[in-house]
């Protein structure tokens, strides 16, 4: 994992200097400090998906390309079998599955999202990223925080939203939640 994390760093520091912006710059649109952002693209620290969804969309490439540094290729459809989704394990809160990783030029990124039950009373960690979000949960019951409200989703509940307000997951009753999550 650490050996990917490298490489991904080393993709996302190519394409900002291809660019022509300095790493403060990035910083600022990002909204995190520069010290982070560094930290980032030295391939010191994991990347959230949220920050990677942002710099997927600001470099104009695919986030598969940040990812495997290949472009995908499919046109047509993009299959994926149970369990057969490629791990994106970008948030230590969340475990992330992309199901079209390969598909060319997506207008969503849907994702299956498993998040494990915590013990004690962790605070739900929020995150943000540009566009929409739709999540259907799966298993489990999910609370979900959204700017100052807080949202109990059960099997089967789905919650659209403005993603670019602070959000985050928590599992509850002390049972792993997996959702269908659709970023747009």
């Amino acid at each position: 994992m650490e050996e990917t994390i490298k490489e991904i760093a080393e993709r996302i520091k190519g394409l900002r200097e291809i660019v022509g912006i300095t790493a403060a710059e990035m910083a600022k649109e990002l909204k995190i400090s520069v010290e982070l952002y560094q930290d980032y693209e030295n391939g010191n620290a994991d990347i959230p998906a949220s920050i990677l969804y942002i710099l997927a969309q600001h470099f104009h490439v695919e986030l598969t390309a940040l990812l495997t540094g290949e472009e995908p290729r499919l046109h047509s459809y993009a299959l994926t079998r149970k369990g057969n989704g490629v791990s994106v394990e970008r948030r230590k809160d969340y475990k992330y599955q992309n199901l079209a990783l390969n598909f060319i030029h997506k207008k969503a990124e849907p994702f299956l999202v498993t998040v494990d039950p915590e013990s004690g009373d962790v605070p739900v960690r929020l995150n943000n990223h540009p566009g929409q979000e739709f999540d259907y949960v799966l298993e489990g019951t999910l609370k979900i925080v959204l700017g100052k409200n807080e949202v109990i989703l059960n099997e089967g509940d789905s919650l659209f939203y403005d993603s670019n307000i602070d959000h985050g997951m928590k599992a509850l009753d002390g049972r792993t939640a997996k959702f269908l999550a659709i970023i747009l």
